[in-house]
């Protein structure tokens, strides 16, 4: 990664936040606390909200450079969208390039290729929006309970369901209709949730995640003060096994920069993939700066680090 140490260099910068998708008010979190750092450092950062604006800021010369720190699709600046249009602007940006961001945001399309590689992935049936009763309950047999149901393209837990049992099948397959795209239904890896964080070429520290509830929901990631947070979540070998597991994951998706890679741990002690997140929360709940504090890398100078990646792979 290339290290910058004048915050000049880095031009007049873009924090990108909010836009219109459902994790909304996560990236405006997220992106105020980044603002804030960069202009800590000295950064000349401003704060610019959604798609729209910011092209139209790009298209008129304001900007050298955009950190995005926009969650999801649909306007969220996280599935290849705004990639492509700042690469064709010619504008360099912090994270994964189009095909990263595109296949990291469909989870379907990141588990068959992670199948393809041999990498383990939970067995899944993705069922199309318009899916009838019939085809939802035949894919809950193939798949068999526990299992998950979630939109195939969201991210934050947002309309995610643990179902045990037939009855309360229909129930969460209404809630991830809530949001827009197709369904994912897979089986429920009972044990510990992990995740690890990649900055640049690096795979950060594991984060064993304790809710103080059943499972780390919407609620438990962002509002609640319970969760427990063990890092480095693993040791020795094991630790390593799954930080190498993460990273090889993050690259078969064409992912660069920095980003997130969840993971089940059953109690077998197998490593299970789940997803690939390229533009991570960065509230003060969020999981990459604890995996960054633990190496040392306080809440600044890890904003400083990811708007380095700004300089390599895709986004140059």
């Amino acid at each position: 990664m290339k290290r910058i140490d004048d915050p000049r260099a880095f031009g007049r910068v873009a924090v990108v936040m909010g836009g219109r998708s459902a994790e909304r008010e996560v990236s405006l979190d997220s992106g105020r606390n980044v603002l804030a750092a960069l202009k800590a450092r000295g950064v000349d950062a401003h704060a610019i909200d959604g798609i729209p604006a910011l092209l139209d800021a790009v298209r008129a010369g304001h900007f050298a450079r955009v950190f995005n720190i926009l969650h999801g699709q649909h306007g969220g600046g996280e599935d290849g969208v705004l990639q492509g249009a700042l690469q064709s602007l010619g504008i360099p940006f912090t994270g994964s390039g189009v095909l990263g961001s595109a296949l990291s945001m469909d989870k379907v399309r990141s588990k068959y290729v992670w199948m393809a590689l041999g990498l383990p992935t939970p067995k899944f049936v993705p069922l199309t929006r318009g899916a009838d009763a019939a085809r939802v309950h035949a894919a809950a047999r193939e798949i068999g309970f526990p299992l998950i149901v979630k939109p195939a393209c969201e991210g934050s837990s947002v309309g995610v369901s643990r179902v045990f049992d037939e009855k309360d099948l229909d129930e969460a397959v209404a809630l991830a209709r809530r949001y827009p795209g197709d369904l994912l239904m897979e089986t429920l890896i009972e044990g510990n949730e992990l995740t690890v964080s990649i900055l640049g070429r690096e795979a950060l520290p594991s984060i064993h995640i304790v809710p103080k509830g059943a499972y780390y929901d919407y609620n438990a990631k962002y509002l609640a003060g319970d969760t427990q947070y063990l890092c480095p979540g693993l040791q020795g070998d094991a630790e390593s096994e799954l930080r190498a597991l993460a990273m090889r994951a993050f690259d078969a998706l064409g992912c660069s920069g920095w980003g997130r890679v969840d993971v089940m741990r059953d109690r077998q002690g197998r490593n299970w993939l789940l997803e690939a997140n390229t533009a991570p929360g960065m509230t003060s709940h969020s999981l990459v700066p604890k995996a960054a504090a633990a190496m040392g890398i306080e809440y600044k100078e890890l904003c400083w680090r990811v708007l380095e990646t700004s300089f390599e792979g895709d986004a140059a």
